[in-house]
């Protein structure tokens, strides 16, 4: 099976709406098994595409820091408890 040309997806938000599409066109009861596993090779083509585009995005340092930040929350808040030892 040949991959899927991904070359018209040139930005995250392209990939994003195309990804969109995607999940729309398989929801739908009168598209084939066999179509819908060619829009899954696409979407996974679609997928490793997006992760290319955000490891060679270079962050200002402003950026990364918002994204320090924006992460912070969710590691404090996780949920999960801190392990404990017993018998002390």
């Amino acid at each position: 099976m040949a991959k899927p040309d991904t070359s018209a997806y040139e930005s995250f938000e392209d990939i994003s709406g195309r990804l969109d599409q995607i999940i729309d066109l398989v929801r739908d009861k009168e598209t084939s098994l066999e179509r819908s596993l060619d829009l899954f090779d696409e979407a996974i083509a679609l997928g490793s595409k997006a992760v290319d585009l955000v490891d060679a995005t270079d962050f200002s340092a402003r950026e990364q820091a918002q994204l320090a930040d924006s992460h912070a929350p969710q590691a404090a808040g996780d949920g999960q408890a801190e392990p404990t030892t017993s018998g002390d």
